[in-house]
């Protein structure tokens, strides 16, 4: 991961990716290009550009009291979708015959996020300087970004598993549902624990207290 972070062929590469997506996700399944350790820095990065527009984007455009803003719960949130979404696609893919491993998921999806980075640091510094009816810059600013996140998303995922488009479509729908399904048995099962740590607390105490 390190000499990932440190070597200079691997970020000419993300910046290659993010200007030819097709050919760069071909490469990185194809040829190793990628780095896991730029991906998950992307992902950091992106939980942190996100709060920070929460906290200090203008009020003409964030009606957000920055006070109510977590800055770790935030990275933590970003991080565990990150991780889910990854995870949830390998499962769906690896019963559909996809061709990516679990490494070039984290990387396409983590690349993936460098327009929405780079657009959200500048949408919150136009923010200081738009007036009452000037938010639509703001608007399709963060819009543009967002939308090429999703499409190099899209060409991403197509590209590490030979995917047709009309495949990868239906790839990212079961994502989501499995998605929600990690989600929900998680909640499942941190709800369990807190049970069983609070029956086996309050047996402690009524011990405690009959001693």
């Amino acid at each position: 991961m390190k000499k990932g972070l440190l070597s200079s062929e691997k970020w000419k590469y993300l910046f290659y990716t993010v200007n030819h997506p097709t050919d760069g996700f071909y490469w990185i399944r194809h040829q190793d290009r990628g780095s896991v350790g730029i991906a998950v820095l992307l992902v950091i990065l992106y939980a942190a550009c996100f709060s920070m527009n929460r906290i200090y984007a203008s009020f003409v455009v964030n009606d957000i009291e920055p006070r109510t803003v977590n800055s770790i719960a935030e990275l933590f949130g970003v991080g565990i979708l990150y991780l889910v979404l990854c995870v949830g696609n390998w499962s769906v893919t690896c019963l559909m015959d996809g061709e990516g491993r679990f490494k070039d998921i984290v990387i396409a999806i983590g690349y993936s996020l460098l327009p929405a980075i780079v657009t959200t640091v500048l949408a919150t510094l136009i923010s200081q300087v738009v007036a009452e009816n000037e938010e639509a810059f703001y608007s399709i600013l963060m819009g543009v970004g967002m939308a090429y996140t999703v499409i190099m998303m899209l060409i991403g995922i197509m590209q590490i598993h030979n995917y047709t488009l009309g495949k990868t479509l239906v790839t990212l729908f079961l994502t989501i549902l499995a998605v929600l399904i990690i989600l929900f048995l998680a909640l499942l099962v941190i709800n369990f624990i807190t049970q069983v740590y609070s029956f086996l607390r309050s047996i402690y105490i009524e011990l405690i207290f009959r001693i």
